[in-house]
This record gives structure tokens, C-alpha cells and sequence, in this order.
């Protein structure tokens, strides 16, 4: 009976509040749940399925729950390095570099990035367009915001010493406060998207999709990654989590160019002018 009042609350999810929990694996949906659960003192799936359809304001919190927020500055410093690598490559034959960071969460990812080719002598910041998408409007803005503190399990100043100079696109306030400097926003913008429901974009040099794929069932994978693929243009890259994989169905779509960093190339198709479609038609 739990099992079933589970599957008619998820469904309810996804039917009247548009969250696609099909796509998901079940205990990352169940851990969800259950923490909504004990933050409102709810005793049984079926006790909280009453309250959730009654309760816009708890409807909104399980959506917050369930949309996927780790994050942090430079996660995973060896792969940022291998970011830096790819876009200095890209630097050396376009002159425009298109980033999309999906999810993006907060927007310390696409924060990042700003950053990273700041700090970089051989990456024209100027050209750089940066675009953060993701599900949850109040991560969208938090991102916007670009105003972030430490905690007692984040370490912010931390995060930050990847680059030796982070000060300078970050002013630090005493009370552990961490302000993204203007200059830092100018390249960078936010929007929803919703990489599981919405169309494809076009024309990106580089995808940044990290840690999404790890909560997603298999067989909604190759969807998702088929719109990312029609997102980049002809030999665009790809970075993903490095506890996730391509799936080999679609190696075609992709060339490995650091397995252990996971980062991936888009091979190009016959037709490669698909992949240059206007700049513009993202926005």
C-alpha cells in the first residue's frame, strides 16, 4: 500500500505540477519525499499526498527538494583544468565561445567560468557568452543575485583558491560573505530550462551538464543527451560528472577526449552547417 501511495503521489507530481519524476531514479525520489515527510511531520506517503494537493506553498517546496542543487565554485579542480584546456583550444578558432551550464543551480558553475576565462591570458573574455539554465526559479534567483556565504559544510574561500587571484572577481565581506564583482555578471545569463521537457538550443562551443545524469533513469538518458548534442555545434564539447558515462549507443554522437575527466567531443554530422545556426537563437 506505501508502495502504491508513492507512485500515485509521484504521479500527481508529475501530471499537475509538471515535474517529470518518470525520468528519476526511485530512491533519489524517495529520499526527496521522505525528507518533505519529516520536515512536515507526515507519517505515511499517503498522510503527505493529502497535505501536498491541498498546499500550494508544500507543492513548491517538493519541487525545490526534488530539483538537483549541489554545487559549489570549481568543483572538482582537475576537470576545471581540463575546462580550461578546451576553451583555450576553442579560443584558437572561433571568435565567439558559447558556454551553456545546465543545470546550473545557484549559478556558482557558470560563475566559474566567467572567472576562468578572465583569469586566463589566452582566453578573450570579451567574447565569451555564458549561459545558465536551470528548473528551480529560486536558484535562477539566488544566481542572478550572485551573493553567496560560507556554512559550516561549505567552504567558499576554499572553492575559490583554484585561481591564485580569485579577489578580483569576487569582493569577500567580513562577515564571510562572497559578492560576484558586475564585470564578472556581464557575460553571463540565466533562464529555465528544462533539459528533460524542452527543446534543444544551438550553437554552443561547450556543454557543462555535471551530476545530472546520475539521478536519471537509463532509458531517458539518450534523449537528453540527443538534445545536447543538437545544442552544440559541430565539434562542440561536452563535460559531464565524472561518475557518469556516455551511453554506447551514442558514441556515434560523441568522441571520448578525456575519459577520466569526462569530457567528450560532438562528432560532426554530413550536414555540419546544422550545428551553426544563428547565435542568437538560444536567447
Amino acid at each position: 500500500m506505501s508502495e502504491d501511495a508513492l507512485k500515485d503521489l509521484l504521479a500527481f507530481v508529475e501530471d499537475e505540477l509538471a515535474f517529470a519524476t518518470s525520468h528519476y531514479n526511485d530512491s533519489y525520489l524517495d529520499r526527496r519525499v521522505s525528507s518533505r515527510m519529516r520536515r512536515t511531520r507526515s507519517e505515511t506517503y499517503g498522510e503527505y499526498f493529502e497535505l501536498l494537493r491541498g498546499d500550494p506553498d508544500e507543492q513548491t517546496a517538493l519541487l525545490e527538494a526534488m530539483s538537483i542543487n549541489v554545487t559549489g565554485f570549481f568543483r572538482n579542480p582537475d576537470v576545471w583544468a581540463g575546462i580550461r584546456t578546451v576553451l583555450r583550444n576553442v579560443a584558437g578558432s572561433n571568435d565567439e565561445i558559447r558556454i551553456w551550464s545546465a543545470p546550473c543551480a545557484d549559478g556558482r558553475e557558470p560563475y566559474s567560468l566567467s572567472m576562468l576565462v578572465r583569469d586566463d591570458p589566452e582566453i578573450d573574455a570579451s567574447s565569451v557568452r555564458i549561459l545558465g539554465t536551470d528548473i528551480s526559479e529560486p536558484a535562477l534567483e539566488t544566481a542572478r543575485r550572485g551573493v553567496y556565504t560560507e556554512s559550516r559544510t561549505v567552504d567558499v574561500r576554499e572553492q575559490l583558491e583554484f585561481l591564485d587571484e580569485y579577489d578580483r572577481y569576487v569582493d569577500v565581506g567580513d562577515d564571510s560573505t562572497y559578492r560576484i564583482r558586475e564585470e564578472t555578471k556581464r557575460n553571463v545569463t540565466f533562464e529555465r530550462h528544462d533539459l528533460i521537457n524542452d527543446d534543444a538550443k544551438s550553437g554552443f562551443d561547450l556543454i557543462v551538464c555535471r551530476n545530472l545524469f546520475i539521478y536519471i533513469d537509463n532509458e531517458y538518458k539518450q534523449p537528453m543527451l540527443e538534445t545536447i548534442a543538437r545544442s552544440l555545434r559541430p565539434n562542440g564539447y561536452l563535460v559531464i560528472g565524472k561518475a557518469e558515462t556516455i551511453p554506447p549507443n551514442l558514441n556515434s554522437a560523441f568522441a571520448v577526449r578525456d575519459a577520466r575527466l569526462r569530457i567528450y567531443q560532438r562528432e560532426p554530422t554530413p550536414d555540419s552547417s546544422a550545428g551553426r545556426a544563428d547565435p542568437d537563437a538560444s536567447r
